[in-house]
């Protein structure tokens, strides 16, 4: 990561939005944050395009990964978001700070044979090799950068004996990777199918990237949690125990996770990235063993509370919006982010701030008192306010 000056900004919420955007431009070299979406870039990017939704855009301060400084930016709606995330880096920094680690950028391209013959499962398996260099041959751009196909699986009677799915296992470098594991896989369906005797259904990347994992922890002092009126020795406890409920419960779990993606998506929003897919992808994960479970897990240990998190993290550098969108651009530049790998580690490490900061409320004053204190002091606006929409 490259780092882009201090993320403890005392007083930064006081000052005005000019005030703040002129601090954080002198930390990018890009010119995003001041030009924005234009409605010609934006039919650029969609189909039918009328115009350009805006939604606000902050910077979550105080955050610490792998010893480096970051501010985090974050497109979101909702107030508080950003103040608990920053809040809860405030209390992680006082520890260790968040420790962060990402797998290869690996994505998996399924490809459906419908009615294989016999043993179509050891001829597929002893023609890797040939559906590599084909596979390969659909994406020459990323193999001479040092990416494409590096292993196969065959998954055999899926749902019944009349279905065998091929996986295809692509390093994707820094990009995402849909576009280009799904035309590899269209690429070699045929082929497969000729192989095992059948014929081919779908071909298509599985968000289930479970090769792609991205994890992230942290240990706080109890000192570091005290709020006013709650020791922070009972708030670890309350966190504690608010994840045990979790682990316990699938309804508590569906909110327990919601909690992390406050911060990931916005996240990964500002930075142009497709957090759908994300979002698909780590709630498969939690269901992965049969039942719906926490993505992120709370413990004591010894005086101090250690947090950790792990799911897949699909996420890019290059495509898409993360390079068409100007401000998602600027954004990339300020995180100071360098790799695919080094951007999920910071959306892990967003997403576990965002978790703590919602147990630790609920386990002294409540979620509503902070939230809604935030809420009320929004300045509301009608919808046709003049310049609301500007770009």
């Amino acid at each position: 990561m490259n780092p882009k000056g201090k993320s403890r900004l005392p007083g930064f919420h006081k000052r005005s939005p000019a005030k703040r955007l002129e601090e954080i431009s002198q930390r990018v070299s890009k010119p995003g944050f001041g030009v924005g979406l234009t409605v010609e870039k934006a039919d650029a990017m969609i189909e039918n395009a009328v115009g350009v939704f805006r939604l606000p855009l902050g910077i979550a301060t105080n955050f610490m990964v792998n010893g480096v400084e970051l501010l985090v930016p974050m497109a979101v709606e909702e107030p508080s978001v950003i103040a608990a995330a920053s809040n809860a880096a405030r209390m992680a920094r006082v520890g260790t700070g968040f420790l962060a680690q990402a797998d290869p950028p690996i994505m998996t391209g399924q490809v459906e044979i419908l009615d294989p013959a016999a043993g179509a499962r050891e001829r597929l398996e002893n023609s890797v090799d040939e559906i590599a260099a084909l596979a390969d041959s659909a994406q020459p751009e990323l193999v001479s950068l040092g990416g494409g196909m590096r292993t196969m699986d065959v998954r055999c009677d899926v749902g019944g004996p009349g279905r065998l799915v091929v996986h295809l296992h692509v390093d994707c470098l820094d990009a995402m990777g849909a576009n280009m594991v799904n035309t590899m896989a269209e690429a070699v369906s045929h082929r497969l199918a000729e192989i095992a005797g059948g014929r081919p259904g779908l071909r298509i990347l599985t968000n289930l990237a479970d090769r792609r994992l991205a994890r992230a922890s942290c240990a706080i002092p109890f000192t570091a949690l005290e709020r006013e009126g709650f020791p922070g020795k009972d708030v670890a406890v309350g966190v504690s125990a608010a994840s045990d409920f979790a682990s316990s419960d699938p309804y508590r779990a569906a909110t327990h996770n919601k909690g992390i993606f406050n911060g990931i998506d916005a996240f990964l929003l500002a930075c142009g990235n497709d957090w759908r897919a994300v979002e698909a992808g780590a709630h498969a994960f939690a269901a992965r063993n049969g039942s719906y479970s926490p993505l992120a897990t709370w413990r004591i240990e010894g005086s101090d509370l250690v947090g950790k998190v792990e799911m897949p993290m699909a996420v890019g550098m290059v495509g898409g919006a993360s390079t068409a969108h100007p401000r998602a651009v600027a954004c990339l530049d300020l995180v100071g982010v360098e790799c695919a790998s080094e951007l999920a580690q910071v959306a892990v490490s967003v997403g576990l701030a965002s978790n703590l900061a919602a147990l630790a409320a609920l386990s002294s004053e409540g979620i509503q008192s902070g939230h809604m204190r935030l809420h009320g002091k929004k300045q509301r606006l009608p919808a046709d306010t003049e310049g609301i929409d500007s770009e």
